[in-house]
């Protein structure tokens, strides 16, 4: 009995380390070592100074509309970007290289780290609702309530980037079937596959029953309105190649720049494929349970 003991300790504290190791992963080699990453950025630079991301360029994002304050807090870097007052992140696009991402079939994925503090928000991607009819293709947005997707994560995509017909805008994005909760750090992100568009909260895919969609009545055609499910979104026309600019914290409207995020952002990254649930359940464990302090 003492020699199955003792044989069984160190095989005990294997374990242990071992645990204790994975525990203690780089959250940031773990994101730059996955297949498909274009963009990864931490927001670990102080404000004035361009966030640049590590991938398949630097991308420098630029401060417009006043410098955007750095807090030590944050998931990744232990830092984050504090978005208030309008202020916003840009990179041209004639810049954009990598992150252009369209066609027929292309996938993407879009995730970020944030502390919403309220209200519709932009967290990132390339989407212009105006310029030349808009300039869609593809966004990462929270609170999208006109149809239906308040107080939730939106993944929203386009392939003609003007607004959905017969709508004034466009209605193709999928939305969580969980809320956020204000002044919490989560973990967000959408998936498109060519076909399907795809929300979650906290690394988790929750399915939602097909539902009347709300502010589609009276249209021609659809003088009922819409009813189909937000979560998965069913949208078969790709993405398109439409013109815009990478935004982060803001889009463009008709009105000018609009859905201002209001919060932190302690990370954000794009991949041109899709990530699965159990990776992005991989990534929420190793991000979300350390802590977001330095």
């Amino acid at each position: 009995m003492v020699k199955s003991t003792v044989y069984q300790l160190p095989v005990f504290l294997f374990f242990m380390l071992a645990q204790i190791g994975f525990g203690r992963q780089d959250p940031m080699q773990v994101l730059t070592a996955k297949r498909g990453l274009v963009a990864l950025w931490d927001f670990k630079e102080p404000a004035g100074m361009p966030r640049k991301a590590v991938g398949k360029g630097d991308f420098p994002l630029n401060e417009r509309n006043g410098p955007i304050a750095r807090m030590e807090e944050g998931p990744l870097s232990g830092f984050s970007s504090h978005f208030e007052k309008n202020a916003f992140l840009a990179l041209p696009f004639e810049k954009t290289g990598a992150l252009n991402i369209h066609g027929k079939g292309q996938e993407i994925t879009v995730m970020a780290w944030v502390k919403w503090f309220g209200k519709t928000g932009f967290v990132g991607g390339m989407w212009n609702e105006f310029t030349d009819g808009g300039k869609r293709q593809y966004g990462l947005f929270v609170d999208l309530p006109h149809y239906n997707g308040g107080n939730q994560v939106c993944g929203h995509v386009s392939a003609s980037g003007g607004p959905t017909p017969p709508f004034p805008y466009s209605c193709d994005y999928s939305a969580s079937k969980q809320e956020l909760t204000r002044g919490k750090w989560h973990f967000i992100a959408f998936t498109y596959d060519g076909t399907y568009i795809k929300s979650y909260l906290d690394g988790e895919f929750k399915e939602r029953a097909p539902e009347p969609i709300k502010n589609t009545q009276g249209f021609p055609g659809v003088p009922n309105g819409l009813v189909h499910s937000k979560n998965p979104y069913y949208f078969p026309d790709g993405l398109g190649n439409n013109g815009s600019d990478f935004t982060v914290g803001a889009v463009v409207l008709q009105r000018g720049m609009g859905n201002f995020f209001n919060g932190l952002i302690g990370g954000l990254a794009v991949f041109d494929r899709v990530l699965d649930e159990g990776e992005l359940q991989e990534i929420n464990r190793l991000t979300m349970n350390q802590t977001a302090t330095p």
